[in-house]
């Protein structure tokens, strides 16, 4: 039997994980590498293998319905993914095609045996007779009769997460395949870095970026990493983390929001809260910024091996002590539900519910869950972060401020669910979330100014969405 060299077959075995068990790409991928001892060049072009094959999905899917005898969804799974990915080798990357169809008959082999392999060999010589380009042209439907169609075979993307899209940009229509487009686009790695003092009142302020870094546009905590390089060696070396801008900028303009004077402690300890803490990002920051402010930070995880994340994640916001040894931050991390608080109520004059949602945001990073979600989920999470909204508001004191943020730009879970929260209640006030990040631009959604979306094409950020909403 012929052997499938190891950066395929990593990519391979990443594909039917996701399929199978709903396994995350970005999380699989480099332990996968990191067990098979593939590095450099390989590692390299298995990462683009995986994640370019999750993004050109459906794409992909609709050439290869066109160049086979049956529809792919009727295909056997595993040679159903041996399909997508020669087809990304032969339309979306350098491979040559004879190796990219020689390649995938040998992995249909190893996997599948023989017989498969013949299919393999003629679906993809067929596939290798056109560019990307052209294939999209004689597959995607007539763009005047069904734009949405057209959109969803083009950009490889559901139709009702375009349609969410659509909605969301409502009186800007002409934004919607650049934002389709670049939730294509392979993300910028960007760091959310720490001061080394007690005093640092911004991350190095006036200094140079570390080498191999810019800085962010925005966020005084942000660098980029310069090259789409390894961002290991900076978060081992430095109070760094991989960290999303918006990520960071969200919790940030928690910390900016005024509270009112009734609030305001005098030589005391004040009190925040992270509802949804797990992975720990937001909360890494969150408890930097608290400390500036002489605040502790509770932590709540529902999942015990995401509070673990937490815990870790806090771990690095330490502070070094006069020889250079950690002072971990005194914040705490319980595992419990939001919904049901295992903390006194009205207590906290800072809260963050970053709630969970579809994911939408983040398809740049996480392209498999353009696939793993559908509208059915929906119903659920909207009662959830609904649930979660009111629970972030009733822990907050009078004058305390709540952030509500998703990384979705879905109407329903952003707009509609503030919306519906506020009007419910006669103890809330919804502030103006863009004054107070006013370095970035064109944050405003349609019929709420009050309200700040992200999007990657217009911040190179995820779709991020942000409210702020004092208790009176």
């Amino acid at each position: 039997m012929p052997r499938t060299d190891p950066a395929r077959r990593a990519a391979f075995d990443v594909l039917r994980a996701v399929a199978d068990r709903d396994a995350y790409a970005n999380l699989l991928l480099p332990a996968l590498l990191t067990e098979r001892g593939i590095t450099g060049r390989d590692a390299a072009f298995a990462t683009e293998l995986t994640y370019g094959t999750l993004r050109g999905q459906g794409s992909y899917d609709a050439i290869l319905s066109a160049c086979s005898d049956r529809p792919v969804g009727r295909l056997d799974p595993e040679v159903r993914d041996i399909l997508r990915l020669g087809a990304h080798q032969l339309l979306g990357t350098r491979t040559g095609a004879h190796a990219a169809v020689a390649t995938s008959v040998d992995l249909t082999r190893q996997v599948r045996g023989h017989r498969p392999a013949g299919f393999v060999n003629a679906v993809l010589r067929r596939v290798s007779t056109r560019d990307l380009a052209t294939w999209l042209d004689l597959v995607a439907p007539d763009r005047g009769t069904d734009e949405i169609g057209y959109l969803s075979v083009r950009h490889s993307y559901p139709r009702w997460i375009i349609e969410a899209y659509r909605a969301a940009l409502a009186g800007r229509s002409d934004e919607l395949e650049p934002a389709l487009a670049a939730g294509n686009t392979r993300p910028d790695v960007t760091l959310a870095i720490l001061p080394v003092q007690r005093s640092g009142t911004e991350v190095d302020e006036g200094d140079e970026p570390p080498p191999g870094t810019a800085r962010a546009r925005w966020s005084p905590f942000g660098v980029v990493l310069a090259g789409g390089g390894d961002p290991g060696e900076l978060i081992a070396t430095r109070r760094a983390a991989v960290q999303d801008e918006a990520s960071q900028l969200v919790a940030l303009a928690l910390t900016r929001a005024s509270l009112r004077t009734e609030t305001k402690r005098a030589a005391t300890t004040g009190h925040w809260l992270d509802l949804c803490a797990g992975p720990g990002g937001k909360t890494r920051l969150l408890s930097h910024l608290a400390r500036r402010e002489n605040a502790r930070l509770l932590a709540v995880e529902l999942h015990p091996h995401r509070a673990g994340r937490v815990k870790e994640a806090l771990s690095r916001a330490a502070w070094p002590d006069a020889a250079g040894h950690a002072d971990p931050p005194d914040d705490g991390v319980v595992v419990a539900d939001g919904l049901r608080p295992a903390w006194q109520q009205a207590r906290f004059d800072r809260v963050l519910a970053d709630v969970p949602c579809t994911g939408l945001g983040s398809l740049r990073r996480r392209p498999e869950a353009r696939w793993r979600k559908s509208p059915d989920d929906l119903p659920g999470l909207t009662s959830l972060q609904r649930g979660l909204l009111n629970a972030a508001i009733d822990s907050a004191l009078a004058g305390g401020v709540v952030a509500y943020v998703t990384c979705s730009p879905h109407v329903a879970e952003t707009r509609d669910i503030v919306a519906a929260v506020v009007a419910g209640r006669t103890d809330v006030e919804l502030l103006d979330a863009p004054a107070y990040l006013p370095e970035v631009p064109d944050l405003t959604t349609p019929g709420e100014p009050r309200f700040a979306q992200f999007w990657p094409h217009r911040h190179g950020t995820d779709a991020m969405f942000l409210a702020l909403i004092r208790r009176s």
